[in-house]
Order: C-alpha cells, then structure tokens, then sequence
C-alpha cells in the first residue's frame, strides 16, 4: 500500500472529533515517522490515513464475493434454472408471509 500526499485523503471538511490511543514498540514508532516524513505527512495523518485505508480494504474484501470462473458458471447456472423449492423452504415461506409485514 503505497501512500503520498496525493493519496485518497481523509475528507477535508470533515473535522476530527474522536480521539484514538495506542501505544507501539519503538521501532514501530521510528519507521512509521521515517514513512511519513518521506510522504511528506505528519506522524498523525499519515498514521491515520493508512489505518484508513486498511480499515476500507478489509471491509471491500469482507463485503465483496469474488468467484472464480468455474463458481461464477455454476451460481448463475443455479440463479436462472433454481431447484424445485423443498417442503421446507416453502413452509419457512409461508411463516414468513405470515409473520412479516412489507411497506
């Protein structure tokens, strides 16, 4: 994950309200100051702005489902010719109908 100053910032307008605390090994500390000096950022938004970039990463990956292509065949094999509803999902549908009111 490269970072500049260039990189997706944290929004402008946003002001920070919240604060957050860690403590860190020394040599942590060292090169994540060495890293934003070299980005030309201060400790506390380079620090900030790759925990940021993490943090969306990781829910990207858990909020996307990638398929290979043998799995992206298959699910929209099953999408388009689905197998006949079982006598238990047609009585958990029923349930449903029952119990939950649409808008």
């Amino acid at each position: 994950m490269a970072l500049s100053a260039q990189s997706e910032p944290l929004e402008a307008e946003e002001r920070g309200l919240v604060r957050m605390h860690f403590r860190t090994k020394p040599r942590i500390k060292a090169a994540i100051q060495r890293a934003a000096a070299l980005a030309g950022l201060d400790d506390s938004a380079f620090t900030m702005q790759a925990a940021y970039q993490a943090a969306r990463a990781v829910i990207s990956a858990h909020e996307r489902t990638e398929l290979q292509a043998v799995d992206h065949d298959a699910f929209f094999s099953a999408l388009e010719q689905p197998a006949p509803a079982t006598a238990a999902l047609s009585a958990a549908f029923k349930r449903h109908q029952n119990t939950v009111s649409s808008c």
